[in-house]
């Protein structure tokens, strides 16, 4: 205050002084004082900008605007979700699948990796993401514990899931009935997304269920551990040759015996035909299943044979989807091959598969699908979920030769939505070897699989239901024996 004082004092001076413009000491007193003058300002408005600087801004005076009606809520932002829960769709390149949306007991569409990283049909918002502070990453923890009740009405190979491979032949004289309780569907998972450099998503998904260690225990099996940059995937998951979007929707564990869905290590490199069209190339790791069962010449000793394996399974597939459903036709290539260390051979063997789903009727918010798949082809019998693991790709002849048998597997499947909160499902699967008296009289030749369930979920989280089931295997020799099931679930997803 001292100095604005001062500051006026001169300016009074300047302007009363007589002698100003006349005498010349007088003027460059003034001059003097006017440099002075000039030099308080200079430091005076430095002080201010200080003082505006170290104090907070006071609030500007408030403005008269339209009451907002009490009824219309502000638009929500990410930072207002009470669980910290982002849609991952709002912070990374992902896109929204055109898929029709729909409800799965497996949740096994969550886990494929899909072009450019699309959000599944089962989660088409990507919702359960949480933001890793001072960091672009997003993580979402998933899973499920799951409790199967299940009563075979005849004797059963395999009590943990309907492996219609697994019946025994002929019907064993103790052909009563099993009673089973088991928890090992339950599942473990976790995705990661963030934005990288190359202005592509990256996408790490690691899966685990309570499979391992063999039937009736209970020990952590891992099922899938893959990353996806942009469009190329690499580590262990599920076939380039599967499609799971055409897969049923069941309370039991192993589904339809002919459906195509292995799990492998493999690199899948995803090309953008058209705006919901793609192209799939892969190479998968091999693995030769194969037998050396002469029954025809019985005098003969066969050596022990191992498969061999020398390049990937090669895989080529195109897929079309809208809000219709989707259609997916797949190529295999593959090479099987033998050694009894006395001899060996390979051959080629593939196959094809088609498959797809239909939406009918319109959807509110799901709509019944129609869901089916035909794959056939030769040394795939490990691709099919009854015949994998039963060396059953080729068999070696007495000559040493490898001769590969053809197989198929085939499932239809309608989705029917009740409504919102109830859904049934009624599924039809085959899977079948061909017949050869090079194959033991005992082994495989064809099954067939027919389930119907009433599945209720009146939360995200929580899905219970019930579930009947019949197969029937027949083998070489033309032996058969069939087992009918019933199977109850409650199942408690961790986050949806």
């Amino acid at each position: 205050m001292a100095r604005i004082k001062y500051l006026g004092g001169l300016v009074m001076l300047a302007l009363l002084s007589p002698a100003f413009g006349q005498d010349q000491t007088q003027t460059q007193k003034l001059q003097k004082e006017v440099d002075d003058l000039q030099s308080t300002v200079k430091e005076l408005q430095a002080e201010v900008k200080a003082l505006r600087a170290a104090q907070p801004q006071t609030a500007a005076p408030p403005v008269a605007t339209a009451p907002v009606p009490t009824s219309v809520a502000p638009p929500a932002t990410l930072t207002e979700v009470p669980s910290g829960q982002v849609n991952a769709l709002a912070l990374t390149d992902a896109e929204h699948s055109p898929l029709p949306p729909q409800q799965s007991v497996s949740e096994n569409q969550d886990s494929v990796s899909r072009i450019d990283n699309e959000a599944p049909p089962t989660n088409p918002d990507l919702k359960g993401f949480i933001q890793i502070p001072g960091t672009e990453t997003l993580i979402r923890l998933s899973g499920y514990a799951k409790l199967d009740a299940i009563y075979d009405t005849g004797a059963m190979g395999y009590s943990d899931a309907f492996v219609t491979s697994a019946i025994p032949v002929p019907k064993p004289h103790d052909d009563s009935g099993n009673f089973t309780m088991q928890a090992r569907q339950t599942r473990f998972g976790m995705e990661v997304r963030r934005p990288t450099i190359f202005d592509e998503d990256l996408r790490f998904y690691l899966e685990a269920d309570l499979f391992g260690g063999g039937a009736g225990n209970y020990g952590f099996r891992l099922r899938q551990a893959y990353g996806q940059l942009g469009n190329t995937f690499a580590g262990f998951g599920w076939s380039a040759f599967a499609d799971l979007d055409s897969l049923p929707d069941t309370l039991d564990f192993e589904g339809p015996p002919g459906a195509i869905a292995p799990r492998q290590a493999g690199i899948h490199q995803f090309f953008r035909l058209g705006e919901n069209s793609s192209l799939v190339i892969a190479a998968e790791q091999p693995t030769s299943e194969v037998s050396a069962y002469q029954p025809a010449y019985p005098d003969i000793i066969v050596n022990s044979v191992h498969g061999t394996q020398h390049i990937p399974d090669l895989i080529l597939a195109a897929r079309t989807e809208g809000g219709w459903g989707h259609l997916q036709l797949g190529g295999l290539l593959r090479q099987i091959g033998y050694t009894d260390y006395e001899q060996s051979d390979r051959v080629l063997g593939g196959g094809a598969q088609l498959s797809g789903s239909f939406k009918v009727g319109p959807s509110d918010p799901y709509g019944d699908l129609l869901m089916f798949g035909a794959g056939w082809g030769k040394g795939i019998a490990r691709y099919l979920a009854d015949t994998g693991g039963l060396d059953l790709d080729a068999v070696v002849e007495p000559d040493g030769k490898l001769h590969v048998l053809s197989g198929l597997g085939a499932h239809l499947a309608y989705a029917h939505y009740w409504s919102s909160n109830w859904r049934s499902n009624l599924v039809y699967g085959i899977a079948r070897i061909q017949h050869s008296s090079l194959v033991g009289a005992e082994d495989f030749h064809d099954s067939n699989y027919a389930a119907a369930n009433l599945i209720w979920s009146p939360s995200p989280s929580f899905t219970t239901g019930i579930e009947l089931l019949h197969g029937r295997l027949l083998e070489q020799d033309n032996r058969y024996n069939d087992d009918t099931r019933i199977q109850g679930s409650i199942q408690y997803s961790f986050i949806k």
